[in-house]
């Protein structure tokens, strides 16, 4: 029950945060990433501000701590390899941020507007979801 409370309330607090600094406006986006038209900066300072914020908390509050504020013990992923499914990812995550202004956070955040393209974004990142889990599932299977 703890574990739900707590991912509500991060939850709310971060679609709030997304809607002050209109990181839920794919315009925001895509004009942030123009550098020749229409440059808009000021991504460059939310995404400042977070990773200010997850530094600090990182490097000062996060050692502090054995376990989250719900009780569950705290591991750090550990793995260091940058390989290729990690690379093709981070591409198709890129690039499908790029194209659409979505990634998301923001995507799921904005479907309260109930706008077509945020709801089109949202069933395409579902639709992918959900191939990615049967292909690399299935082939899990097949192997194993």
């Amino acid at each position: 029950m703890k574990t739900g409370i707590f991912s509500l309330i991060s939850g709310i607090i971060f679609g709030l945060g997304l809607g002050v600094s209109q990181m839920t406006n794919p315009y925001k986006v895509v004009n942030f990433i123009d550098l020749f038209g229409n440059w808009d900066p000021s991504l460059a300072f939310v995404m400042g501000g977070a990773m200010t914020t997850f530094l600090l908390g990182y490097k000062f509050i996060l050692p502090k701590f054995k376990k989250a504020l719900n009780g569950d013990i705290i591991s750090l992923p550990d793995k260091t390899l940058l390989d290729r499914n990690l690379i093709l990812g981070s591409a198709v995550f890129g690039i499908g941020w790029a194209l659409a202004g979505y990634c998301p956070g923001p995507g799921i955040t904005a479907l309260v507007t109930l706008q077509d393209e945020t709801i089109g974004f949202v069933v395409a990142m579902s639709l992918g979801v959900m191939i990615y889990h049967f292909i690399f599932n299935r082939k899990k299977y097949e192997d194993g």
